[in-house]
Protein backbone atom coordinates (compact mmCIF):
# COMPACT_ATOMS: atom_id res chain seq x y z
CA UNK A 1 0.00 0.00 0.00
CA UNK A 2 1.09 3.75 -0.76
CA UNK A 3 1.60 6.24 1.87
CA UNK A 4 0.89 9.87 1.43
CA UNK A 5 3.96 12.43 0.77
CA UNK A 6 2.32 15.32 0.31
CA UNK A 7 -1.25 17.31 -0.85
CA UNK A 8 -1.41 20.81 -2.12
CA UNK A 9 -4.05 22.76 -3.52
CA UNK A 10 -4.09 25.95 -5.38
CA UNK A 11 -6.77 27.87 -6.98
CA UNK A 12 -6.48 31.17 -9.52
CA UNK A 13 -8.23 33.91 -11.15
CA UNK A 14 -8.57 33.42 -14.80
CA UNK A 15 -8.84 37.22 -15.60
CA UNK A 16 -5.27 37.39 -13.87
CA UNK A 17 -4.17 34.60 -16.28
CA UNK A 18 -5.50 36.32 -19.29
CA UNK A 19 -4.12 40.34 -18.42
CA UNK A 20 -1.27 38.01 -18.21
CA UNK A 21 -1.34 36.23 -21.74
CA UNK A 22 -2.65 40.01 -23.21
CA UNK A 23 0.72 41.52 -22.00
CA UNK A 24 3.23 39.14 -22.39
CA UNK A 25 1.62 35.91 -23.99
CA UNK A 26 5.44 34.89 -24.77
CA UNK A 27 7.06 35.64 -22.05
CA UNK A 28 4.71 34.12 -19.52
CA UNK A 29 3.94 30.95 -21.66
CA UNK A 30 8.33 30.35 -21.95
CA UNK A 31 8.27 31.15 -18.10
CA UNK A 32 5.88 28.61 -16.87
CA UNK A 33 4.66 26.19 -19.49
CA UNK A 34 5.65 23.49 -21.38
CA UNK A 35 5.48 23.74 -25.15
CA UNK A 36 2.97 20.66 -25.01
CA UNK A 37 0.95 22.62 -22.77
CA UNK A 38 0.79 25.35 -24.50
CA UNK A 39 -0.32 24.35 -27.55
CA UNK A 40 -2.90 22.09 -26.41
CA UNK A 41 -4.51 25.10 -24.70
CA UNK A 42 -3.77 27.14 -27.65
CA UNK A 43 -6.64 24.63 -28.97
CA UNK A 44 -9.29 26.31 -27.56
CA UNK A 45 -10.75 29.73 -28.19
CA UNK A 46 -10.36 30.81 -24.10
CA UNK A 47 -5.84 29.43 -23.47
CA UNK A 48 -6.39 31.12 -20.51
CA UNK A 49 -8.96 28.49 -18.96
CA UNK A 50 -6.32 25.64 -19.52
CA UNK A 51 -3.25 27.71 -19.00
CA UNK A 52 -4.89 28.98 -15.41
CA UNK A 53 -6.07 25.35 -14.53
CA UNK A 54 -2.08 24.28 -15.30
CA UNK A 55 -0.56 27.13 -13.73
CA UNK A 56 -2.69 25.94 -10.60
CA UNK A 57 -1.64 22.78 -11.24
CA UNK A 58 2.13 23.43 -10.86
CA UNK A 59 1.45 25.46 -8.04
CA UNK A 60 -0.43 22.22 -6.33
CA UNK A 61 2.34 19.87 -7.38
CA UNK A 62 4.88 21.82 -5.74
CA UNK A 63 3.21 21.95 -2.12
CA UNK A 64 2.43 18.79 -2.83
CA UNK A 65 6.43 18.43 -3.43
CA UNK A 66 6.60 20.11 -0.06
CA UNK A 67 8.39 22.80 -2.16
CA UNK A 68 7.31 26.38 -3.76
CA UNK A 69 8.02 28.10 -6.95
CA UNK A 70 11.37 29.88 -5.55
CA UNK A 71 12.80 25.75 -5.19
CA UNK A 72 11.53 24.52 -8.48
CA UNK A 73 10.92 26.10 -11.86
CA UNK A 74 7.30 26.09 -13.58
CA UNK A 75 8.30 24.34 -16.45
CA UNK A 76 9.83 21.20 -14.26
CA UNK A 77 6.46 20.47 -14.22
CA UNK A 78 4.16 19.36 -17.09
CA UNK A 79 0.07 18.70 -16.81
CA UNK A 80 -0.25 16.88 -19.70
CA UNK A 81 -3.62 17.73 -21.58
CA UNK A 82 -6.68 15.86 -22.54
CA UNK A 83 -8.87 13.22 -20.50
CA UNK A 84 -7.41 12.51 -17.24
CA UNK A 85 -4.59 14.98 -16.13
CA UNK A 86 -0.78 13.72 -15.76
CA UNK A 87 2.12 15.08 -14.41
CA UNK A 88 5.27 14.80 -15.88
CA UNK A 89 8.61 15.96 -13.73
CA UNK A 90 11.79 17.67 -15.31
CA UNK A 91 14.79 18.87 -13.73
CA UNK A 92 15.27 19.50 -9.96
CA UNK A 93 11.60 18.54 -9.62
CA UNK A 94 12.21 14.68 -10.92
CA UNK A 95 15.82 14.61 -8.37
CA UNK A 96 13.23 15.55 -5.75
CA UNK A 97 10.65 12.79 -6.17
CA UNK A 98 13.13 10.43 -6.71
CA UNK A 99 14.97 11.33 -4.24
CA UNK A 100 11.86 11.09 -1.69
CA UNK A 101 10.65 7.77 -3.86
CA UNK A 102 7.76 9.72 -4.83
CA UNK A 103 6.21 7.01 -7.29
CA UNK A 104 2.92 8.97 -8.57
CA UNK A 105 1.37 12.37 -8.26
CA UNK A 106 -2.20 12.64 -8.32
CA UNK A 107 -3.36 15.79 -10.45
CA UNK A 108 -7.19 16.91 -10.29
CA UNK A 109 -8.13 20.37 -12.45
CA UNK A 110 -11.46 22.13 -12.71
CA UNK A 111 -12.45 25.47 -14.17
CA UNK A 112 -14.98 28.04 -14.92
CA UNK A 113 -15.56 30.91 -16.19
CA UNK A 114 -13.85 33.08 -13.47
CA UNK A 115 -11.43 30.86 -11.30
CA UNK A 116 -9.68 27.25 -12.03
CA UNK A 117 -8.55 25.13 -9.06
CA UNK A 118 -6.00 22.47 -8.92
CA UNK A 119 -5.51 19.60 -6.15
CA UNK A 120 -2.71 16.84 -6.07
CA UNK A 121 -1.62 14.13 -3.87
CA UNK A 122 1.68 12.92 -3.99
CA UNK A 123 2.49 9.09 -3.41
CA UNK A 124 5.42 7.34 -1.76
CA UNK A 125 5.61 3.44 -2.97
Amino acid sequence: MNNIYGIGVDQINLDRVRKLINKSKSKFEKRCFTEHEVKYANRFSDPAKRLGARFAAKEAVMKSLGKGWRDLKWREIEITGGGKPNVKLYGKALVLAESNNISTIHVSLSHEKETAIAFAISEVA
